[in-house]
């Protein structure tokens, strides 16, 4: 069976469901500079405020109004408001963010440190849009393609009064945000899409049939536009305002205006890939020097990244009269590849695929920000390319003529090649995932080798030291980390169990399944995808039914069969530690009621409820990694109480 974690959660009161983590880090240098007055003034920090996300496959667009970002000083004080929206807020689709960033701005701190932050989302239904994506995975709750109506979106933990609510969350940072005078610093507010329970779907039973989806809201950089405002003195930097596109899509696609300022570097060591979209010109610069007299006033996308010192250098730049020049650009997610045909189709916003000409021009990058080199250069140019390219990849494309059809890629960016599916064939060299869609011609069968031990790969998020070589983690648990010289070896363990439901007719059979972005040309894989790391994620049981009820860290479930009959029970187990617990939910509906309740086992009350609800007969999702022994590890579980809705969402 198929991974399949694809729920999602915009946010929840504190009292319910973590919906995003927040990291921050400092870095960059800095110095004092004189003042002719003779008292000192306070020099603030400057900090770069991102967001981003992880994804889900059955959404095109999770679009959210993002009013108000303010940091709450260590130790007290008021908080510090540091970003506010413009008028009107625009609407971040949080789809293409998966595991990009995006600026909302360069914003001037007072120097203190800061222990949590407070991020205010728009709650009126009617702010947050759902578009179902092209081909959503098979049993979706909702047609493809299809825009989730306003009346249909429940919006959870909202305050204030009608067509005014929103929905303010307050949460402590992983590490204090230290701000410095002059110095720079990144913050990143991270929405969890891949959370199991982020957009429930359910169908009440007085509802006439109508799925009610219950929204819940308590680094390289996406690319993103602007409109160009000038060139510095010196020609290094080039200066520009934030625009957005609107959000559903215009035709022709127009620009919300905002009056952030953002300033953008030339590479002076690699040179930057300045792309002239009105005259279908492209050229590699060192400073802006060439273009300084007739870049003023026009739209421009940039692909870029961070240097240390926090300022932002440009790798790709478009730059057109018209923003809808600029914007036709497909970004989104893979949906198809087709190699004899030689092209791709890529998932705009609004679910619809977009289909591109790949010829012998067309360049393809992988980007890599943390590596100037390597961001600069192309991975290989024409057809051949195809071949490394699968359904589920992130990908922004630029065109050789925006008013063509069909469209020709002049470039094709590959910002997260992703791999998941069933695991099989582990070994102390290398892995294979196997991925069925929707789409049959879509599924791939792809072996992938570890990175080489002696690749840096990051920090242990424990006790901070370095990791080289390949990682790997459980869901949910991203802070224990399997690293070092014994990960691949645990890892092929890990991996090699399996679970059956044995019904009359045959089995249905679980297996280890994960998640991994694969990085190209590494020591291990000249011209090739490594794996660096994967995140085993749980494997979805059929929807069944309770067999013996919970009782110490265990319980047992059935599946229906083909014929109606139950499956043979399976041994589900559920650690009950501090910590290390599953995420477990109650979806009760009860006079006209529905909740989802989280269940927290490491406690008695949870045990309580756990003993005294999942009995004989409860219908029952489970989610977990299967054991060498034939049992379930649980890692997330609903259960269904009350005049039992149509569990729609569990089976996505």
């Amino acid at each position: 069976m198929k991974c399949n974690v694809r729920g999602v959660i915009l946010g929840l009161t504190s009292s319910a469901f973590i919906f995003f983590s927040i990291g921050c880090s400092s870095g960059g240098s800095g110095s004092s500079s004189s003042s002719p007055n003779p008292t000192p003034q306070p020099q603030n920090g400057t900090v770069n405020l991102l967001v981003s996300d992880a994804s889900t496959e059955d959404w095109a667009t999770i679009g959210v109004k993002i009013l108000s970002v303010s940091l709450t000083p260590q130790g007290g004080g008021s908080d510090v408001v540091i970003y506010t929206a413009p008028s009107p807020a625009p609407t971040i689709n949080l789809l293409q963010l998966d595991q990009l960033n995006e600026i909302l701005g360069n914003v001037s701190v007072t120097p203190g440190t800061y222990s949590a932050a407070t991020i205010t989302v728009s709650g009126n239904p009617d702010d947050v849009l759902l578009a179902v994506s092209a081909e959503p995975e098979v049993g979706f709750a909702a047609a493809a393609g299809s825009v989730i109506p306003a009346n249909q979106i429940q919006i959870m933990g909202t305050q204030g009064s009608a067509g005014s609510l929103t929905v303010p969350v307050k949460l402590t940072l992983d590490s204090p945000l230290v701000v410095t005078a002059n110095h720079s610093s990144t913050l990143n507010l991270e929405f969890d899409l891949s959370h199991p329970a982020f957009i429930v779907a359910h169908v009440p039973p007085t509802g006439g049939g109508l799925t009610m989806w219950a929204v819940n809201f308590n680094p390289c950089l996406r690319h993103h536009y602007g409109t160009a405002t000038g060139v510095s003195s010196d020609n290094s930097s080039l200066l520009f305002t934030k625009d957005y596109p609107a959000y559903p899509p215009t035709n022709p696609e127009t620009a919300v205006s905002t009056t952030q300022s953002l300033t953008v570097k030339a590479d002076s060591t690699n040179g930057t890939l300045y792309f002239d979209v009105d005259g279908k010109t492209s050229s590699t610069i060192k400073d802006f020097s060439s273009v300084a007299s007739t870049i003023g006033g026009k739209f421009i996308r940039v692909a870029a990244r961070y240097q240390v010192d926090g300022s932002l250098v440009a790798v790709r730049l478009w730059v057109s009269t018209s923003f809808n020049s600029v914007w036709i650009s497909p970004e989104g997610h893979v949906l198809h590849v087709n190699t004899a045909t030689k092209t791709i189709v890529v998932e705009n916003e609004l679910g619809i695929g977009v289909p591109l000409s790949v010829d012998a021009n067309t360049l393809f990058y992988f980007r890599t920000p943390s590596n100037a080199q390597t961001d600069s250069n192309s991975m290989g140019q024409g057809t051949a390319v195809l071949s490394n390219l699968v359904r589920g990849f992130k990908v922004h494309a630029s065109v050789v003529d925006p008013l063509a059809s069909p469209f020709v890629a002049q470039s094709i960016d590959i910002e997260i090649a992703r791999y998941d599916g069933t695991i099989s064939a582990s070994s102390t060299s290398s892995f294979t995932y196997t991925r069925n869609f929707r789409t049959a011609t879509d599924d791939y069968i792809v072996t992938l080798p570890y990175i080489s031990s002696n690749t840096a790969n990051g920090n242990d998020p424990q006790s901070g030291s370095a990791i080289s070589g390949f990682k790997w983690w459980n869901f949910a648990f991203p802070t224990v980390v399997d690293s070092g010289t014994n990960a691949v070896g645990d890892f092929a363990t890990a991996t090699g169990g399996a679970v059956s439901f044995v019904c009359a007719a045959g089995a249905t059979q679980m297996r280890a399944a994960g998640e991994t972005y694969a990085k190209w040309n590494n020591a291990n894989a000249p011209n090739a995808w490594a794996a660096p790391w994967t995140v085993l994620t749980p494997t979805k049981a059929p929807v069944g039914l309770v067999a013996a009820g919970y009782s110490n860290g265990t319980f047992t479930m059935t599946m229906t069969c083909p014929d109606g009959r139950q499956s043979t029970a399976v041994t589900v187990t559920l650690d009950t530690s501090k910590g290390s617990a599953p995420l477990i939910y109650q979806v009760d509906f009860t006079n006209g009621v529905f909740t989802v309740s989280p269940v927290d086992v490491s406690n008695s009350a949870g045990q309580t409820t756990l003993s005294s609800n999942l009995v004989a007969n409860t219908p029952v999702v489970a989610d977990g990694v299967p054991q060498a022994d034939g049992r379930i590890k649980d890692y997330v579980l609903f259960f269904y109480t009350g005049d039992t809705p149509t569990p729609a969402s569990a089976l996505n």
